[in-house]
């Protein structure tokens, strides 16, 4: 994907812990539950972007290759 994509699931893993901890200090578990679902969401958002890197790698690899480059 890209970097815009790698910045904005770091910003939402950075929000999911912002809700955590003050889900945490207020003895809120909803919102420490809500943090927790947000880092998770992040961390799969993530892994997808990664593997569709790879496959895009790949496929430029494979490309190259048929080309002669």
């Amino acid at each position: 994907m890209g970097l815009a994509d790698d910045a904005r699931n770091k910003a939402e893993e950075l929000k999911g812990q912002a809700k955590e901890a003050a889900g945490a200090a207020t003895g809120n578990d909803e919102l420490k539950g809500e943090g927790k679902a947000d880092q998770a969401q992040a961390e799969v958002k993530q892994k997808v972007s990664e593997v569709a890197d790879k496959v895009k790698d790949g496929v430029n690899e494979i490309k190259d290759k048929l080309t002669g480059k």
